[in-house]
């Protein structure tokens, strides 16, 4: 079978019927699909998916603090930034560009590992990268990891029951995994490591980074602002974390067709381009899967892409070395014809 049909662990309920029609799961059997692969005492394995969400449940104390203690206009001001933009526009630069499309290259693993670590760690790059490849091979059809047409809840956890890679690969196919994921520094299992973890990270090391992160940058926030700033800021990363798992039911149309003609040009799937992501991340999400390499996705003037002027400032400043932009094949290929058609 081909290599993106088999490269996820397949979920209790499959991603097809016998008719190849999508498999829409209730509530319950996706809970129990959830809680099944959190837990560690079953299978060992099941490492990454628990480290993705015991992360989420370490920031609920500092949002606490947050709410409950430390709550002012500048706090919540802070959270809203750091959470809306600065956590939202990290993810497409970091995650979403670069770790899957490879928009653009670093000159040096000095600036590739100052841009991993811009914000607090969260997600992690295995589950987010592998997963990613799939869902552009099949969006919107049966195998996309975070369909939209299945439902809300298919899509919030999908980190956990769609996107871990699957257990049983061949040492070939898990070469693959390792060729999709060599560029984003995170250092791999061997194969032997791999049967043993489920995995291409190494748990030991995987926890290690998320130690040395978190500490970091909570005395940067302490030195900048105290316990307020640092649990504020600590609180608005958890929030996103929940957050950025609503994304993609809301950029895919909820499951439905809701393109705008002459605002969507990509038609092959339900991805939309909305102004609140577009805005606050760059994540023009119609224009993403039209060029999915491309380093910018904001192609029109009112399209802000805060992802695509980091890149460009980091490639003036020599940090990055080359990137990928498709603008003028869009506005060749897609609006100018459209123009021109409205215009007679």
């Amino acid at each position: 079978m081909p290599f993106l049909d088999t490269v996820l662990q397949t979920p209790a309920y499959g991603w097809k019927d016998a008719a190849g029609n999508l498999v829409r799961p209730g509530a319950g059997a996706i809970l129990r699909e959830f809680f099944s692969r959190l837990n560690i005492w079953a299978d060992r394995r099941n490492w990454l998916p628990l480290m993705s969400w015991m992360k989420v449940f370490c920031m609920m104390p500092f949002l606490f603090l947050f709410v409950f203690r430390y709550f002012s206009f500048w706090t919540l001001l802070a959270a809203f930034l750091y959470s809306m933009v600065i956590m939202g526009t990290h993810g497409t630069i970091w995650h979403h560009r670069y770790c899957t499309h490879g928009a653009y290259t670093f000159s040096n693993k000095f600036w590739r590992f100052f841009t991993q670590n811009l914000t607090v760690s969260m997600i992690p790059e295995e589950i987010y990268v592998i997963s990613h490849h799939v869902h552009h091979a099949k969006s919107d059809q049966p195998g996309d990891p975070y369909n939209a047409k299945a439902g809300f809840l298919y899509c919030f956890l999908a980190d956990v029951n769609h996107q871990p890679i699957a257990k049983n690969l061949s040492e070939t196919d898990y070469y693959r995994v390792k060729a999709l994921m060599k560029h984003t520094g995170v250092k791999a299992n061997t194969f032997k490591q791999y049967q043993k973890w489920g995995s291409y990270a190494n748990p030991t090391r995987a926890v290690l980074a998320w130690a040395l992160n978190w500490s970091f940058w909570y005395c940067a926030f302490y030195l900048a602002g105290g316990h307020a700033l640092a649990c504020c800021l600590f609180g608005a990363a958890g929030f996103w974390a929940v957050g950025v798992r609503t994304f993609n039911y809301e950029g895919h149309g909820k499951g439905k067709n809701v393109q705008v003609e002459g605002n969507d040009f990509n038609t092959g799937d339900n991805s939309v381009n909305q102004i609140w992501p577009g805005i606050v991340a760059g994540e023009w999400h119609n224009n993403h899967h039209l060029y999915p390499k491309s380093a910018r996705s904001g192609f029109k003037p009112y399209q802000v892409d805060l992802a695509w002027y980091y890149i460009r400032i980091m490639n003036r400043l020599g940090a990055v070395s080359s990137y990928k932009d498709f603008k003028k094949q869009f506005y060749a290929r897609y609006h100018v014809p459209y123009q021109e058609k409205k215009s007679h």
